[in-house]
């Protein structure tokens, strides 16, 4: 009976954070703007919470803003509270060099508050959701405590278990009954 009323509990809790986030979800897409809307898209729209911009790279040919481009699509879906949007680099800042993008600019309360040139901090190709959950939780877009980024962050920590018990197992077939002993010493 305590374990049924625990689960009903928590059950009606998660109710109430999934209706919260979804009353707060007022974008959930990417929003591709022009040089004209930046100031009232971006600049602006930042007074009611952060905006992240990604300047993207003018040729196409840039894999890292290709990658980025992917994930900011993601996490526009996933994180419908939050504004992301997106503006070849050269359209957003005159001559702006396409080495430098894939961009993110971060606007809150009308001010930049960090900007990332290309993706080689976030680990560059291979950078994932993972780590745009660090930006957001960085910039205070959303908290630590987040189900969302708590649920990913468990299916990592069980892949990575995973691979270890996998590789542990191949390993183990090397130790012998005498190493095994040495353990517990």
């Amino acid at each position: 009976m305590e374990d049924e009323n625990f689960l009903e509990k928590y059950r009606q809790q998660r109710v109430q954070e999934l209706a919260s986030l979804t009353k707060k979800a007022l974008h959930g897409t990417v929003y591709p703007i022009s040089k004209p809307d930046y100031s009232r898209e971006v600049t602006e729209a930042s007074v009611h919470g952060p905006v992240l911009v990604n300047l993207v790279s003018s040729l196409g040919t840039n894999i890292e803003s290709r990658v980025l481009s992917e994930l900011w699509r993601t996490a526009a879906a996933e994180f419908g509270e939050i504004k992301f949007c997106e503006i070849k680099g050269d359209m957003a800042i005159e001559g702006y060099p396409d080495k430098n993008c894939p961009t993110i600019l971060v606007y809150n309360k009308g001010d930049i508050v960090k900007q990332v040139v290309t993706l080689m901090t976030l680990g560059g190709v291979r950078v994932g959701m993972p780590q745009i959950d660090n930006l957001l939780l960085e910039i205070g877009a959303i908290r630590d405590n987040d189900m969302r980024v708590m649920k990913r962050r468990r299916k990592a920590e069980d892949e990575e278990e995973e691979r270890h018990e996998k590789g542990g197992i191949r390993s183990s077939k090397k130790t012998t009954v005498a190493d095994d002993d040495e353990d517990w010493d």
